[in-house]
Protein backbone atom coordinates (compact mmCIF):
# COMPACT_ATOMS: atom_id res chain seq x y z
CA UNK A 1 0.00 0.00 0.00
CA UNK A 2 1.44 3.21 -1.10
CA UNK A 3 -0.06 6.02 1.00
CA UNK A 4 1.58 9.36 1.41
CA UNK A 5 2.04 10.61 4.93
CA UNK A 6 1.11 14.15 5.72
CA UNK A 7 3.85 16.19 7.23
CA UNK A 8 3.23 19.09 9.60
CA UNK A 9 5.42 22.13 9.28
CA UNK A 10 5.28 24.49 12.30
CA UNK A 11 4.39 28.08 11.53
CA UNK A 12 5.41 30.88 13.80
CA UNK A 13 2.56 32.88 15.25
CA UNK A 14 2.42 36.44 14.01
CA UNK A 15 2.42 38.86 16.96
CA UNK A 16 -0.79 40.85 17.25
CA UNK A 17 -0.57 44.57 16.72
CA UNK A 18 -2.20 46.98 19.12
CA UNK A 19 -4.91 48.12 16.73
CA UNK A 20 -6.18 44.67 15.81
CA UNK A 21 -9.21 43.04 17.26
CA UNK A 22 -11.41 44.41 19.96
CA UNK A 23 -9.74 42.62 22.82
CA UNK A 24 -6.78 44.92 23.43
CA UNK A 25 -6.51 45.83 27.11
CA UNK A 26 -8.03 49.16 28.04
CA UNK A 27 -5.60 51.68 29.36
CA UNK A 28 -6.72 53.71 32.35
CA UNK A 29 -6.46 57.44 32.21
CA UNK A 30 -3.78 58.93 34.43
CA UNK A 31 -4.95 60.50 37.63
CA UNK A 32 -5.25 64.18 36.84
CA UNK A 33 -4.86 66.55 39.77
CA UNK A 34 -8.31 67.60 40.90
CA UNK A 35 -9.87 64.16 40.48
CA UNK A 36 -10.92 62.12 43.52
CA UNK A 37 -8.04 60.53 45.39
CA UNK A 38 -5.40 63.05 44.28
CA UNK A 39 -3.68 65.83 46.20
CA UNK A 40 -5.29 68.38 43.87
CA UNK A 41 -8.72 66.91 44.56
CA UNK A 42 -8.08 67.09 48.29
CA UNK A 43 -7.04 70.74 48.04
CA UNK A 44 -10.19 71.59 46.09
CA UNK A 45 -12.28 69.83 48.77
CA UNK A 46 -10.52 71.72 51.56
CA UNK A 47 -11.10 75.07 49.86
CA UNK A 48 -14.74 74.18 49.19
CA UNK A 49 -15.18 73.36 52.86
CA UNK A 50 -13.45 76.54 54.05
CA UNK A 51 -15.47 78.84 51.80
CA UNK A 52 -18.78 77.09 52.51
CA UNK A 53 -18.15 77.12 56.26
CA UNK A 54 -17.20 80.80 56.09
CA UNK A 55 -20.37 81.68 54.16
CA UNK A 56 -22.44 79.66 56.62
CA UNK A 57 -20.91 81.16 59.74
CA UNK A 58 -20.91 84.76 58.47
CA UNK A 59 -24.53 84.61 57.34
CA UNK A 60 -25.68 82.78 60.45
CA UNK A 61 -23.95 85.34 62.68
CA UNK A 62 -26.32 88.08 61.54
CA UNK A 63 -29.51 88.49 63.50
CA UNK A 64 -31.81 89.31 60.60
CA UNK A 65 -30.93 86.64 58.02
CA UNK A 66 -34.04 84.52 58.83
CA UNK A 67 -36.28 87.33 57.60
CA UNK A 68 -35.10 86.84 53.98
CA UNK A 69 -35.75 83.55 52.22
CA UNK A 70 -32.70 83.84 49.95
CA UNK A 71 -30.42 84.18 52.95
CA UNK A 72 -31.99 81.14 54.61
CA UNK A 73 -31.45 79.27 51.36
CA UNK A 74 -27.78 80.35 51.37
CA UNK A 75 -27.35 79.03 54.93
CA UNK A 76 -28.94 75.70 53.97
CA UNK A 77 -26.91 75.35 50.76
CA UNK A 78 -23.65 76.33 52.46
CA UNK A 79 -24.36 73.87 55.25
CA UNK A 80 -24.98 71.06 52.78
CA UNK A 81 -21.90 72.04 50.76
CA UNK A 82 -19.67 72.09 53.82
CA UNK A 83 -20.89 68.64 54.93
CA UNK A 84 -20.41 67.21 51.45
CA UNK A 85 -16.95 68.73 50.99
CA UNK A 86 -15.79 67.59 54.43
CA UNK A 87 -17.02 64.05 53.80
CA UNK A 88 -15.36 63.84 50.41
CA UNK A 89 -12.14 65.33 51.82
CA UNK A 90 -12.03 62.50 54.36
CA UNK A 91 -12.41 59.98 51.53
CA UNK A 92 -9.64 61.72 49.58
CA UNK A 93 -7.33 61.63 52.62
CA UNK A 94 -8.02 57.92 53.04
CA UNK A 95 -7.33 57.23 49.37
CA UNK A 96 -4.06 59.14 49.53
CA UNK A 97 -2.94 57.40 52.71
CA UNK A 98 -3.58 53.88 51.43
CA UNK A 99 -2.56 54.81 47.85
CA UNK A 100 -5.83 53.73 46.30
CA UNK A 101 -7.24 55.00 43.07
CA UNK A 102 -10.81 56.24 43.23
CA UNK A 103 -11.47 55.70 39.53
CA UNK A 104 -14.15 53.07 40.14
CA UNK A 105 -17.33 53.73 38.14
CA UNK A 106 -19.61 53.78 41.19
CA UNK A 107 -17.30 56.04 43.19
CA UNK A 108 -16.85 58.49 40.32
CA UNK A 109 -20.62 58.49 39.76
CA UNK A 110 -21.21 59.33 43.42
CA UNK A 111 -18.66 62.14 43.34
CA UNK A 112 -20.06 63.52 40.08
CA UNK A 113 -23.70 63.52 41.14
CA UNK A 114 -22.89 64.95 44.56
CA UNK A 115 -20.70 67.70 43.13
CA UNK A 116 -23.31 68.53 40.49
CA UNK A 117 -26.14 68.84 43.01
CA UNK A 118 -24.19 70.80 45.62
CA UNK A 119 -22.60 73.15 43.08
CA UNK A 120 -25.98 73.92 41.57
CA UNK A 121 -27.51 74.60 44.97
CA UNK A 122 -24.57 76.76 46.07
CA UNK A 123 -24.59 78.78 42.85
CA UNK A 124 -28.34 79.34 43.00
CA UNK A 125 -28.14 80.41 46.66
CA UNK A 126 -25.24 82.77 45.97
CA UNK A 127 -27.07 84.35 43.03
CA UNK A 128 -30.28 84.79 45.04
CA UNK A 129 -28.37 86.31 47.96
CA UNK A 130 -26.48 88.63 45.62
CA UNK A 131 -29.75 89.83 44.17
CA UNK A 132 -31.20 90.58 47.60
CA UNK A 133 -27.99 92.28 48.70
CA UNK A 134 -28.04 94.54 45.63
CA UNK A 135 -31.72 95.27 46.29
CA UNK A 136 -31.04 96.27 49.89
CA UNK A 137 -27.93 98.32 49.10
CA UNK A 138 -28.61 100.03 45.78
CA UNK A 139 -32.36 100.08 45.32
CA UNK A 140 -33.68 100.48 48.84
CA UNK A 141 -30.70 102.37 50.23
CA UNK A 142 -31.21 100.81 53.65
CA UNK A 143 -27.78 99.30 54.08
CA UNK A 144 -27.15 101.34 57.21
CA UNK A 145 -29.98 99.53 59.04
CA UNK A 146 -28.93 96.04 57.85
CA UNK A 147 -25.82 93.89 57.92
CA UNK A 148 -24.86 94.55 54.30
CA UNK A 149 -21.15 93.93 54.79
CA UNK A 150 -21.84 90.50 56.29
CA UNK A 151 -24.39 89.70 53.58
CA UNK A 152 -21.94 90.67 50.83
CA UNK A 153 -19.09 88.74 52.46
CA UNK A 154 -21.18 85.59 52.87
CA UNK A 155 -22.37 85.87 49.27
CA UNK A 156 -18.78 86.30 48.08
CA UNK A 157 -17.69 83.23 50.05
CA UNK A 158 -20.52 81.23 48.47
CA UNK A 159 -19.34 82.25 44.99
CA UNK A 160 -15.75 81.30 45.87
CA UNK A 161 -17.02 77.95 47.11
CA UNK A 162 -18.82 77.45 43.80
CA UNK A 163 -15.64 78.36 41.88
CA UNK A 164 -13.85 75.56 43.76
CA UNK A 165 -16.70 73.07 43.24
CA UNK A 166 -17.04 73.47 39.48
CA UNK A 167 -13.55 72.08 38.64
CA UNK A 168 -14.28 69.04 40.81
CA UNK A 169 -17.57 68.45 39.03
CA UNK A 170 -16.14 68.91 35.54
CA UNK A 171 -13.14 66.63 36.17
CA UNK A 172 -15.35 63.94 37.71
CA UNK A 173 -17.83 64.22 34.84
CA UNK A 174 -15.00 63.94 32.32
CA UNK A 175 -13.61 60.90 34.13
CA UNK A 176 -17.07 59.33 34.21
CA UNK A 177 -17.59 59.97 30.51
CA UNK A 178 -14.21 58.47 29.58
CA UNK A 179 -14.79 55.16 31.37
Amino acid sequence: MSVSHASVHPIEEVPATEGEGGNAPRVRMKDIQGMPGTAGGLSLRVFQFIFAAAALSIMASTSDFPSVTAFCYLVAAAGLQSLWSFSMAIIDVYALLVRRSLQNYQVVSLFTIGDGVTSTLTFAAACASAGITVLIDNDLGSCSRNHCVQFETATGMAFLCWFCTIPSFLLNFWSLASQ
